[in-house]
């Protein structure tokens, strides 16, 4: 079945009531004024569909239901008569066509082109799997014709009001961390788990072992935010260290996993670390793939805390400003510092620490990295305290509240 809406100006306002202001919504609203169409990606229960019903489209193509993906896989280019048939009030500005994961079609991003080049329609194409987008020569990504923008679970910004502990056990997919019962958002998360990343990202992969793809989402989630030895996993799943880093490749592609590259340039130091980290892109989804429960020791607190606050500098790098890369910097023998943030030419060292009560010793590694790099004027450390504190003289502690502060 296919849905058709006449479009209101983008200005209307068809706020749904639990409807969470996203971060991304302005620059969405900015593309689609240009008159630009957009290829909106992110994982499954992001917001995605939420998001655009603020967006009044003309024709919504659903494709995940088997009925209508079926009919446009046997005839793509009758998406073409429908756009035309389509009643216009003069020539301007051409119909908003949403096109609902449309990796699942990929043959409709030729019909697209063609629409987008005669100016017979505006889209707005979402995706969970940069993967199949890019599987085989004969795909079309639409070249200079659509904006890529990403969308990611709720961000420190957008949901300031949930409890460290509910960030760090249960993550901030939009419908699960709004459930209000802990046994629920469980319940939630095992599903997510279980029918999305053991089952469809496994199938989208033509992954056939299923318990070898089992297991390694396992070792994946325990290992989130460490060095990453492929041959290490390799040994403790019984199969080749080139498998290992083809899965992880499929959770990137498949947009659930992070990647975070090091910062490998120095004067002086000649050992820094070049493996890579990986995190999984929700700490609830992390937790149930690890098997963990919600009763942790504080070491593994703090570790936990370290990622989110990787996560979320990740996810505001993206969205806040251009060229912004968020990095970590390791020499095996000596200091690290855990997040580096890279942009315009300057960077920004910042350490973690589950403390609420910070003293300088906490960032003695942040002052080794800003004698390192003249790049590096100023860096943070994150913590628990209740209020800013100056650590040095080119060093404050700021409470986790803050951290969007670090990308303003």
């Amino acid at each position: 079945m296919v849905l058709w809406l006449m479009r209101a100006p983008f200005s209307a306002k068809m706020e749904p009531v639990d409807y969470i202001p996203r971060a991304l919504e302005p620059e969405l609203r900015r593309q689609l004024s240009r008159r630009k169409s957009v290829l909106l990606l992110g994982p499954r229960q992001t917001g995605k569909t939420t998001l655009l019903s603020r967006f009044p489209a003309d024709l919504r193509v659903e494709l995940l239901l088997p009925e209508v993906r079926q009919r446009y896989e046997r005839n793509p280019g009758q998406l073409l008569g429908e756009i035309a048939a389509l009643p216009r009030k003069g020539r301007r500005p051409p119909p908003l066509v949403v096109l609902d994961e449309v990796q699942r079609v990929p043959a409709l991003l030729d019909v697209a082109q063609h629409a987008i080049d005669t100016g017979l329609a505006q889209f707005v194409l979402t995706g969970s799997s940069a993967r199949r987008l890019r599987r085989g020569p004969a795909v079309n990504l639409l070249p200079g014709r659509v904006v890529v923008l990403r969308l990611e679970p709720l961000s420190l910004a957008e949901r300031a009001d949930l409890p460290l502990d509910v960030l760090l056990l249960d993550g901030s997919l939009p419908g699960i961390s709004s459930v209000a019962n802990p046994a629920d958002r469980e319940r939630d998360l095992r599903a997510y788990v279980h029918g999305y990343l053991e089952e469809e990202v496994r199938a989208e992969a033509l992954v056939r072992n299923v318990g070898s793809f089992a297991r390694f989402l396992e070792l994946a989630g325990l290992e989130s935010g460490g060095l990453v030895s492929f041959r290490a996993l390799s040994q403790d799943l019984g199969i080749a260290h080139t498998t290992v880093a083809s899965f992880y490749e499929i959770l990137e592609d498949c947009l659930v996993a992070e990647r975070v590259d090091p910062l490998a340039r120095s004067r002086t130091r000649t050992r820094l670390t070049k493996s890579s980290r990986y995190l999984l892109f929700d700490m609830g989804v992390r937790r149930l793939c690890a098997g963990e429960g919600r009763r942790l020791p504080r070491e593994r607190l703090g570790q936990l805390f370290e990622q989110w606050v990787g996560l979320e500098l990740i996810r505001q790098s993206r969205v806040g400003s251009s060229g912004t890369n968020v990095r970590f910097w390791r020499d095996p023998d000596g200091p690290e510092v855990d997040w580096v943030i890279e942009r315009g030419g300057t960077l920004v060292p910042v350490e973690i620490k589950w403390t609420d009560t910070p003293t300088s010793r906490d960032v003695r590694h942040v002052e080794v990295f800003l004698r390192e790099y003249r790049e590096a004027t100023r860096g943070f450390l994150v913590c628990r305290t209740p209020r800013r504190t100056k650590l040095s003289e080119r060093v404050t502690a700021l409470p986790w509240q803050e951290i969007p502060a670090l990308l303003a």
